[in-house]
């Protein structure tokens, strides 16, 4: 799937104030290595249904263990591990007996303090990871599963591993601890490093499985298909303490929602929390939403907070031109898209605004192979293009009562009339402030 970095920040999947991060609410990784995976499975959305399938089996089974699931190796162990292939030791005997193990022990104290600390570390290292494996060698896992518990098998598969394994870090006596150090140093790196990148990732699928569970997500339903569909029922934004749940169907009949509604009604959630689903589903975690079924989309590309640039000399209104012109460049492809634009065209006057608007919404229902789901404060608009019988015209309703709004969040069919801007104003007491200056 294409998306840009636009859309990426668009939707807050990686954002520099941690709350607001789609990544800082599901990271729930325990390992550095596994927190930088999740973020690079975050950042790679998939190509292909069967990709998306294997990945939801994989979380989806996981979900099913988390309470049995080993906490060791824990980040410590692996930290240890890391700092002991990077920390020169003096060379060990060639030949470990008792008498040269005491010897070296003697001569090389800070080397053998760090050689002791680490074979303790590796032995809860290895033996987690075989924990691990048998967990996750189970007929009902995932095949990139089974795959990787055999591997986890094959690399366990030596005869100090195996020793190692069975002894009690407590039990060690010095021979045996510079014979483990002395392996893990001289023949075991390689092995050791592909483990620790294997519980990474483990530990980032694991995390996507918790979130699931914390945020009450389902796995959604993609299908391979020439036309673009989304059908989504309770579909919510999971980053909202009380959120609203949602109705959404685009399809080749249906490809454009038209979205009106007063500042702060919910026009902006509702369409983040629209293209966030579909990202999240083409990562294949489970989406904020009871159920979802959607076709597998080739691009997802939005239009939602567009800025001027003073370095570049740049208008808020060009900047808004130029990114329409990069997606109808871009969706002209004939290959599906979803499309996300919040109020268009804000940086110029009404009458332009309107005038543009027009051109470029009448221009974008015609693509048959995009998904469009479009806001603007511009409701006159909606009346003349209620002809075309591919857009569907939602809107948020605003009450007022006794000088207050009233927002219901709720999504109904039609066109918004509310123009509440002065209230806002008044309400927030600048009008007051302004009559005393």
């Amino acid at each position: 799937m294409q998306v840009d970095k636009v859309t990426l920040h668009d939707l807050s999947v990686f954002h520099s104030e941690e709350f607001q991060s789609v990544f800082h609410h599901i990271n729930l990784t325990h390992t550095n290595g596994g927190r930088e995976y999740l973020r690079h499975i975050l950042a790679h959305p998939l190509d292909s249904v069967k990709a998306i399938e294997q990945t939801q089996q994989t979380i989806q089974f996981l979900s099913t263990i988390i309470h049995q699931y080993p906490v060791s190796p824990t980040n410590g162990t692996v930290l240890v591990m890391e700092k002991f292939y990077e920390s020169p030791i003096n060379n060990y005997p060639s030949d470990i007996g008792v008498v040269n193990a005491y010897i070296y022990k003697w001569l090389n104290l800070a080397d053998y303090s760090l050689s002791k600390f680490t074979v303790e570390h590796a032995l809860d290292f290895v033996q987690g990871m075989e924990k691990i494996a048998a967990l996750i060698s189970t007929e009902t896992a995932s095949v990139w599963l089974s795959q990787t518990a055999e591997r986890i098998q094959q690399l366990l598969n030596k005869e100090i591993v195996q020793a190692m394994i069975q002894s009690n870090k407590k039990d060690l006596s010095t021979t045996t601890i510079l014979k483990f150090a002395q392996f893990l140093k001289m023949r075991y790196r390689n092995a050791t490093e592909e483990l620790i990148d294997i519980h990474s990732k483990l530990d980032a699928y694991l995390s996507l499985a918790k979130a699931a569970k914390k945020f009450h997500f389902s796995y959604p339903e993609l299908i391979e298909t020439n036309e673009p569909c989304i059908e989504a029922e309770g579909l919510y934004h999971f980053l909202l303490e009380v959120p609203i749940p949602y109705h959404l169907t685009l399809n080749r009949d249906a490809n454009f929602i038209f979205l009106t509604g007063a500042n702060m009604a919910g026009k902006s959630t509702f369409i983040k929390a629209v293209g966030l689903a579909a990202y999240m589903a083409h990562i294949g975690m489970g989406v904020p939403a009871t159920k979802m079924k959607l076709s597998r989309l080739d691009g997802i590309l939005s239009n939602i907070q567009v800025s001027d640039n003073i370095l570049k000399g740049e208008s808020f209104f060009f900047n808004e031109v130029q990114r329409i012109k990069k997606t109808i460049e871009r969706i002209s492809d004939g290959k599906k898209w979803l499309i996300l634009i919040d109020e268009l065209f804000k940086g110029t006057n009404q009458e332009d605004a309107v005038k543009c608007s027009t051109v470029v919404i009448e221009g974008l229902r015609k693509l048959p192979n995009a998904l469009f789901v479009l806001s603007t404060h511009l409701y006159e608009i909606g009346h003349n293009l209620k002809h075309h019988p591919n857009i569907q015209f939602r809107y948020f309703e605003t009450a007022v009562q006794d000088d207050q709004l009233v927002f219901s969040y709720q999504l109904k069919e039609g066109i918004s009339n509310d123009r509440l801007g002065y209230l806002i104003l008044k309400r927030e007491g600048v009008v007051g402030m302004l009559e005393n200056l």
